[in-house]
C-alpha cells in the first residue's frame, strides 16, 4: 500500500513507522488514522517488532481540528469508534512488541497513541500533554485507559484535570514511560532497543504482555494459573530450547522468533 501521511520501513525484522505530516506536527485525521491501522497490523506480521515515531519537530499533536471545523456537525462517538478504536486496536493487539520512539511533543490524543505502545522511549526534548480540557473534552485515544494503570490515579487525574505539560523526564520518574534519553543519542538509542527486541524470544514476548495485561482483572490464583499456562507454552518453542543450550554453551542465544 502505497502511504500518504505515514512512512513504514522494514528491514532486519525492524517495522518503523513514521508519521509524516510535519507541516502539522503530524496531527492525526482520518486517513492517517486509517493507515497507522494498515500498517501496525501489516508490520505486525512481516517484522518482529514494530516502532512508531515522528517526522520533524514533533511525536504528534493530537487530532487535526481542522477536521472539526464546524464543531455544531461533528460527531465525536463516531470518530473514536470508527477510526480510532480500529487503530488503538491494532497496536494494543500487535502479537510482537511495539515501541513509540517520541522524538519532541506529544498532545492530546497525540499522547495517548504512544502510550498504547508496550515500550515508550522519549527524547528528553519531548513531553506530554493530555490537553483536553483546554477544549471541553476529556482525555481520549485510550488515555483515561493507559494513565491510571502506568503512573497512578492521583498523577492520572491532575494529568487530565489541569492539563499540564509533563515532561519527558517527569514521566519517566512517575512511571508513565519505560524511559528518557537525552536527544542527542535518542535515535540510536531506541534503534538498538528495537534491534535487540527483534533479535529475541519473540513467543516468549507475546506470552509476557498477557500475562502482564492479564494481572490487573486476575485474582492471585487466577494470574498463577495464566502464567503456567503460558509458561507451558514458551517451553515448547524452539527459542526456549535454543535458550537452553546456549545458556550451558556459554554463547549468545540464536533466537528465532518461534
Amino acid at each position: 500500500m502505497q502511504y500518504q501521511t505515514l512512512k513504514l520501513d522494514i528491514t532486519n525484522d525492524v517495522a518503523v513507522l513514521t508519521l509524516n505530516r510535519p507541516d502539522v506536527m503530524n496531527a492525526l485525521n482520518t486517513q492517517m488514522r486509517a493507515e497507522i491501522t494498515h500498517a501496525v497490523t501489516i508490520a505486525g506480521k512481516d517484522a518482529r517488532v514494530v516502532v512508531m515515531t515522528g517526522e520533524g519537530r514533533a511525536f504528534c499533536s493530537g487530532q487535526d481540528l481542522s477536521d472539526r471545523a464546524n464543531a455544531d456537525n461533528v460527531d465525536l462517538e463516531r470518530t473514536l469508534r470508527d477510526e480510532y478504536v480500529p487503530m488503538l486496536r491494532a497496536i494494543f493487539d500487535c502479537p510482537v512488541p511495539t515501541i513509540s520512539a517520541v522524538n519532541g511533543p506529544a498532545a492530546g490524543a497525540g499522547a495517548n497513541l504512544a502510550l498504547a505502545a508496550d515500550v515508550v522511549i522519549a527524547s528528553d526534548r519531548a513531553y506530554f500533554l493530555q490537553a483536553f480540557t483546554r477544549i471541553g473534552l476529556i482525555p481520549d485515544a485510550g488515555g483515561t485507559f493507559w494513565l491510571p494503570r502506568q503512573m497512578g490515579t492521583a498523577k492520572a487525574m491532575g494529568a487530565a484535570l489541569f492539563a499540564d505539560k509533563i515532561t519527558a523526564r517527569q514521566a519517566d520518574d512517575w512511571g508513565m514511560i519505560w524511559e528518557a534519553v537525552e536527544d542527542g543519542l535518542f535515535e540510536t538509542h531506541w534503534r538498538a532497543r528495537a534491534a535487540h527486541l527483534a533479535k529475541g524470544p519473540t513467543q516468549a514476548y507475546a506470552r509476557a504482555k498477557e500475562a502482564i495485561r492479564g494481572s490487573f482483572e486476575n485474582t492471585l490464583e487466577e494470574q498463577l494459573a495464566l502464567e503456567a499456562k503460558l509458561q507451558g507454552q514458551c517451553g515448547k518453542t524452539f527459542d526456549f530450547k535454543e535458550g537452553v543450550v546456549a545458556f550451558l554453551d556459554k554463547r549468545d542465544a540464536k533466537y528465532e522468533g518461534r
